[in-house]
């Protein structure tokens, strides 16, 4: 099969034909149609100092996918050969503490498809039963499934706290923040705002519905306050940036009582008045992948019950290439510019 290979402990992947992956008794296998671009995989590309600290190459990378059931194993009991799925990336244990408790999203010794072990970047994946969602929504389109992945996170991170008559701040116009936007607006959010230096980017926010798109280059957010007519501050916060001043700032224009859900992975130590925390009342809580599988269920509920959601989160795929022209969709994905870029595995 083809696949995108990162051969050894070195920036770059190859496009190479490698052997197909063999399912065991409780796996099954998929011929992979669409996979999506993610930072982890630009991460694992340019083989920076976390890509190093985390990866196991050789690898193929790749963990946001669409694809078709072509083999099960002899223990599979629910998914079917020519099922349409998706696939949850993190494999838990079964057995820790957490995941005996029910809170799999929280188990101690995940791995990672892509990251710790073969992914999606390929004509076929191997993934537990376990791990896979089953389309029952026939408008799920391949490049809307390819995107389930972060669809979830920007979901688990967007109901973490009850939306309904709420203001949010959105800091991270990128696609997981794009589609916080719309699923913020389906639960009920007063006042959505969301912040980026992107001007591409910003547009879009605006095209998904938010109330006020703020370039921070030139705005402040206290100004965005005025603007939007309110008197107190934020109710909740929506960290997708990862960027040193994004949660600072944040936390100076939250109300008392405010709550924090944390998506974006800071790559410096970031100073925080923790101080204001306190006297303030305001809850951080960290959010990492989704809730196994109650994010899941959550996201195929509203696309299938929300025809302006199911059209805003499909508006957020903005690049599909084949897949032999992976360069120039990473390149496309680098310069953070557009929307989700998907690659079309179906030419080989």
């Amino acid at each position: 099969m083809k696949a995108l290979y990162k051969s050894g402990a070195h920036a770059g992947f190859e496009l190479v034909d490698r052997p197909e992956p063999q399912a065991g008794p409780a796996d099954v296998k998929i011929r992979v149609l669409t996979t999506g671009i993610c930072g982890t995989d630009l991460h694992i590309q340019s083989w920076d100092a976390w890509a190093q600290g985390i990866i196991n190459a050789p690898l193929i990378a790749g963990h946001e996918f669409y694809g078709e059931v072509v083999e099960i194993g002899e223990d599979v009991r629910d998914a079917k050969v020519g099922d349409r799925v998706s696939g949850e990336g993190h494999i838990v244990c079964g057995i820790c503490r957490n995941c005996r408790a029910g809170r799999r999203q929280m188990c101690i010794n995940t791995v990672s498809v892509g990251v710790q072990r073969d992914g999606a970047f390929a004509e076929y994946v191997v993934i537990p039963e376990t791990n896979v969602w089953v389309h029952q929504d026939p408008s799920v389109t391949p490049e809307l499934g390819a995107i389930f992945d972060p669809f979830g996170n920007a979901v688990h991170t967007a109901l973490s706290f009850p939306l309904v008559g709420e203001d949010v701040l959105i800091t991270g116009a990128g696609p997981i923040g794009l589609m916080a936007i719309a699923v913020a607006r389906h639960a009920g959010a007063r006042k959505i705002a969301i912040t980026d230096v992107s001007a591409p980017r910003l547009e879009l926010a605006r095209k998904l519905g938010v109330d006020l798109a703020i370039d921070v280059s030139r705005m402040r957010v206290r100004e965005a306050q005025r603007e939007l007519g309110m008197r107190e501050g934020f109710d909740i916060g929506l960290e997708m940036s990862g960027h040193p001043t994004a949660l600072p700032e944040m936390i100076e224009n939250m109300n008392h009582g405010g709550r924090i859900a944390m998506l974006g992975l800071p790559s410096q130590s970031i100073d925080i008045d923790w101080g204001k925390v306190v006297t303030h009342m305001l809850t951080l809580k960290g959010i990492y992948g989704r809730e196994m599988f109650e994010t899941w269920y959550a996201m195929s509920a509203m696309l299938s019950s929300n025809p302006v959601l199911h059209a805003n989160i499909s508006a957020v795929v903005t690049d599909t290439l084949p897949a032999t022209d992976w360069e120039k969709g990473f390149e496309i994905a680098r310069a953070g510019v557009g929307g989700k870029v998907v690659l079309d595995w179906t030419g080989f």
